[in-house]
């Protein structure tokens, strides 16, 4: 088993503050896996029917445990928040570990019913500080969905990751009571890694597509509260310059982007016409898992002259960015050049799949993918 020991120790300290911690995640993340690393008193797998029929009457089932209570796969039972309210307000003994695999949807619910009482952590694919650095192009591939991971060939990984895909749209979406037809789904899944990494036209997708607008932005609704894509949102600043305003998009997990693709094989990736958008997908996925920002704490930058930053984010007083750049040696550009003086940056790291770090300018630095899991010198960077 990999050790997901960043996971592990936020966890620690969110469950030592809070009566209810949630781990919230895709499937196969490895969410069950990790809660069963804190030894629970009672644990209830909510597809498990002998547990889901011991909690038809939850308060009498509950009101006399004691200790750390881990349920699985909540979002079956949303009716259980007010419950859980009631009980850690008059149970100080009783903990509770929460597992759920619908994000917005599940957080609103608990949120209003567990105010003031509950954490949540999100738990995706592997870190590349989860598994060894040098194994970004594995990572890079497979994606970091365990079993795709750790497949003991690239075509047993890509086997999964199909049957995954299909689960999901099958199985997955109409258990959270989304009526969609999952070709229909699985269509519009596709077509948006034509879109992965750029800026997401609303009206020309949905022309191409054929439906509204409002169709297209419900279903993008859907895929981003099931942690399937990332909608990153620019960043406004009054510059006196003409900025793209619509988000960017990404479809978060790599292997199920190259899936998606039919991308079957390394080789058949460093042919694809994806390439680029790929690489940039897969690390900025990386450094935003590293920095442990949450994705409304993040953006990016573009003026329609064409300067821009993938990924903008403020931490000690200061603005921050990264660049993400496909090739073995990137050079400074009139683009980093400008993001640096108009958005007054601290520092910005060129990512790109090469080994060395080296300067490209006082506050410019590339940055090689095997050292973005390393700590990020704030105050250090600060002073170059």
């Amino acid at each position: 088993m990999i050790d997901r020991t960043q996971d592990l120790m936020a966890l620690r300290t969110l469950m030592g503050e809070f009566p209810v911690t949630a781990i919230l995640g895709p499937r196969q993340s490895g969410k069950t896996t990790l809660a069963q690393q804190f030894k629970a008193d009672h644990f209830f797998d909510l597809e498990n029917p002998t547990d889901a029929a011991m909690l038809a009457d939850a308060k009498l089932a509950l009101d006399s445990l004691s200790g750390l209570i881990v349920i699985d796969e909540i979002q079956r039972f949303p009716d259980l928040f007010p419950l859980i309210r009631y009980l850690v307000d008059t149970h100080p003994e009783q903990r509770y570990l929460i597992l759920g695999s619908a994000s917005r949807e599940l957080i609103r619910q608990s949120s209003e019913s567990l105010a003031g009482r509950i954490a949540f952590h999100e738990l995706h694919g592997f870190r590349l500080s989860d598994v060894q650095p040098e194994q970004w192009r594995k990572l890079w591939f497979r994606g970091g969905l365990p079993l795709s991971f750790t497949a003991t060939e690239d075509a047993q990984s890509s086997r999964w990751r199909q049957q995954y895909i299909a689960t999901f749209l099958e199985r997955d979406i109409p258990q959270l009571g989304i009526s969609i037809p999952a070709s229909t789904l699985r269509r519009f899944w596709t077509m948006l890694c034509h879109y992965h990494g750029q800026v997401m036209n609303y009206a020309e997708f949905s022309r191409s597509f054929g439906v509204s607008d409002m169709t297209v932005r419900r279903y993008l609704e859907i895929l981003e509260g099931t942690f399937m894509i990332r909608l990153l949102q620019p960043w406004h600043a009054n510059l006196g310059k003409r900025l793209v305003k619509r988000p960017k998009l990404y479809v978060r997990d790599s292997g199920l982007l190259h899936s998606l693709q039919a991308i079957e094989t390394e080789r058949d990736l460093m042919t694809h016409r994806s390439l680029g958008s790929s690489w940039e997908g897969f690390a900025l996925e990386t450094a935003i898992r590293a920095l442990g920002k949450r994705n409304e704490e993040l953006a990016f930058w573009a003026t329609h002259s064409g300067a821009e930053v993938d990924l903008f984010w403020q931490a000690h007083g200061r603005n921050w960015g990264i660049e993400v750049k496909y090739s073995s040696s990137p050079i400074l550009t009139r683009s980093m050049q400008s993001a640096v003086a108009d958005l007054t940056l601290a520092h910005l790291w060129v990512v790109y799949p090469g080994q060395k770090t080296y300067r490209l300018a006082p506050k410019v630095s590339a940055l090689p993918i095997e050292s973005v899991p390393l700590q990020w010198e704030y105050p250090e960077a600060g002073k170059q």
